[in-house]
């Protein structure tokens, strides 16, 4: 599985790809929204994982971008931005699900693999 995870703190970057890459998929992160619609538009993944504050996206322009260039694709997000208008607003925007970070390697892996399952 190939994975685009779109986030601007390196260090959760650097922990999510060892945490991902531990279950045998293929983590491509990048730190802005260019960067990733840039990659996605290339094609060949299979999730996106997003954090929901990133430089250059207000209002989950990413997320509706990602989602016109790959209607099909799961979006989750995966951000300490909790408040109820934030998950709101990132499912309206095309994504399946919300994951409060920080939270357990497995809960991230097992919520991946809902995704797929889906």
């Amino acid at each position: 599985m190939r994975i685009l995870h779109v986030e601007d703190d390196e260090d959760t970057r650097a922990l999510v790809a060892f945490i991902l890459k531990d279950e045998g998929w293929e983590v491509v992160s990048v730190d802005n929204m260019e960067a990733a619609i840039e990659l996605a538009a290339a094609g060949g993944f299979d999730l996106y994982l997003l954090d929901n504050w990133i430089q250059g996206d207000t209002e989950n322009v990413l997320c509706l971008k990602l989602r016109s260039l790959d209607p099909h694709t799961p979006i989750l997000f995966y951000s300490g931005a909790v408040f109820p208008l934030n998950v709101e607003s990132a499912l309206a925007s095309g994504a399946q699900d919300y994951l409060e970070k920080p939270c357990t390697p497995e809960a991230l892996v097992e919520k991946i693999l809902e995704l797929m399952r889906r």
